[in-house]
């Protein structure tokens, strides 16, 4: 599971982030916080993932909280000011988001966070649960689904849609395979085809023009390669 936190002193605020993670699988709320003070109490015996973070909150800014945190979460800001937004990317926060946001501005951020968090452990060295693998959200059917990249065979461009085949399913993507190529981890995945990215961990063969994986067979484009030959 994928741990938050919120931090914000508007119930209001927690109602609807917490709303809002409630549709997405794997999110796991651990703690409301309505101060900075409350969310400092919380992390100095606990650890989280991501957390929700307002700025101007009592007592204590949210930036200035941020601060003193030796090793903060992943931190999307929820905030209605965005005049500070430059400080917070230097701060190196993960998204910033402007209140009133909808759910799809929050999944983005959500994708940005997972999609940064490290694949593993820099103490254990060990391979982590699956959750906290390269992941990220992607709508279809009206739903949104998380695709672990290590489940992913190839994308392939649809018309003004994208299929992302995985090792169980398919599904339909509203956006264009141009966004899969930025998303997806560089070194694991390949476009070969103006119409189709691999995986190259799930390539079986290279002949001619063609890769299979499994039973599928994708077609090597021209100008690609090039690409697919410093492979060989």
């Amino acid at each position: 599971m994928i741990n938050y936190i919120i931090v914000d002193d508007e119930p209001l605020a927690h109602e609807l982030i917490e709303e809002f993670c409630g549709m997405l699988p794997h999110l796991n709320l651990k703690q409301h916080c309505y101060n900075a003070m409350e969310a400092m109490q919380y992390l100095s015996s606990a650890s989280v993932d991501i957390m929700f973070l307002d700025l101007n909150m009592p007592k204590l800014k949210g930036f200035d909280f941020l601060r003193t945190l030796p090793n903060p979460p992943q931190v999307i800001v929820t905030t209605a000011y965005k005049e500070f937004a430059l400080e917070g990317y230097e701060l190196n926060v993960v998204d910033y988001l402007l209140k009133p946001f909808s759910f799809e501005r929050l999944v983005q951020a959500v994708n940005k966070a997972v999609g940064t968090m490290p694949s593993v452990s820099p103490v254990a060295k060990q391979v982590p649960p699956p959750a906290l693998q390269s992941s990220f959200f992607i709508k279809g059917d009206k739903k949104y689904h998380q695709v672990f990249t290590q489940n992913l065979l190839f994308v392939e461009a649809y018309g003004n849609y994208t299929k992302l085949h995985l090792t169980d399913s398919m599904i339909i993507s509203h956006e264009k395979i141009s966004h899969f190529e930025t998303l997806l981890p560089e070194g694991q995945f390949l476009r070969v085809h103006k119409s189709f990215i691999v995986s190259l961990d799930k390539i079986q063969t290279i002949e001619g023009n063609r890769i299979k994986i499994g039973q599928h067979e994708i077609p090597i484009g021209q100008t690609y390669r090039s690409v697919i030959s410093r492979l060989l």
